[in-house]
């Protein structure tokens, strides 16, 4: 008879892209801290020997035959993680794992738990900067208190990150995806203060190219949960605006301008698009239970 699959209460997944200065060591402290743990590495198309020194430091290991995206693996290992309770963290010592069993105590409490960066962590200052702007338009578009949006430490059931799977991109934004789609379906998240250290090896993450398109990212993200967040308010400031410049053309020349129809127009355009998008987004979650 075979022999039926050990069931394990926590996977902790470990996406990883030429990793192999850190990633040993890292698996290493999780295993002696939770033996009875599931350490699942997907190795995303590493060119270095990632794939070789998970295997030799015990994890079980997930390859992609070629580099796909962060996001990308951590889609991987949702969908091959055995354990109930899955933990995703870097696999570049930026996080540690003596900080798992503080999210673990919220687990039967909320939905998410997710490991907020303080001030005291190891990073970059142009980093800080853009993260408290992009905590400050999520918290605007979910009205929820977003301590860290982009942190790659959390904690989730299984069962229910799968089913938000089909929204996550395969790039480094899915952190903030998956923590919008989760306020807007009305799931609890709880943030805790960790402190991370300075990853080991280069940053796969470039200021310019990849802070722009981040930026589009997140901006792409809050149309796609709450677009009249986004719509409104430039439907009213184009009202305004519109308004004003009648009242002083008005005045000053005693007639309604076609600058004035136009910012008139565009401003109920943008308002009708945003009551669309509202909807098309609401239908979207009836394929989440």
């Amino acid at each position: 008879m075979e022999e039926k699959k050990r069931k394990v209460p926590v996977t902790v997944l470990l996406p990883a892209y030429n990793e192999e200065l850190s990633i040993g060591d890292t698996i290493s402290r999780i295993r002696t801290l939770h033996p009875d743990f599931e350490i699942l590495v997907v190795d995303d198309g590493s060119t270095d020997n990632t794939l070789q020194a998970a295997m030799d430091a015990g994890a079980n290991v997930w390859p992609h035959p070629y580099n796909i995206g962060n996001g990308a693996a951590i889609k991987t290992g949702l969908r091959a993680a055995q354990g109930e309770w899955v933990v995703m963290m870097d696999a570049d010592g930026q996080h540690a794992p003596e900080d798992i069993a503080r999210l673990l105590e919220y687990k039967d409490t909320y939905d998410m738990v997710v490991g907020a960066r303080t001030r005291t962590s190891e990073t970059a200052l142009h980093r800080d900067v853009a993260n408290t702007l992009y905590n400050w338009f999520a918290s605007y578009v979910t009205r929820f208190k977003i301590a860290d949006l982009t942190s790659g430490f959390r904690l989730v059931r299984a069962s229910t990150a799968k089913q938000f799977i089909y929204l996550l991109p395969n790039t480094f934004s899915y952190p903030s995806t998956i923590t919008m789609a989760y306020l807007r379906s009305g799931r609890s998240v709880k943030y805790i203060p960790i402190q991370t250290k300075y990853r080991v090896g280069k940053s796969k993450i470039k200021l310019v190219q990849d802070g722009t398109r981040f930026f589009l990212i997140i901006t792409k993200i809050a149309t796609l949960f709450s677009p009249l967040r986004v719509f409104l308010p430039i439907s009213i400031m184009l009202f305004l605006t519109a308004l004003f410049y009648y009242f002083f053309t008005f005045f000053t020349e005693g007639r309604f301008t076609n600058m004035s129809a136009l910012l008139f127009n565009s401003s109920i355009i943008i308002f009708m698009i945003g009551l669309v998008a509202e909807q098309i987004s609401q239908m979207r979650y009836d394929k989440v239970e």
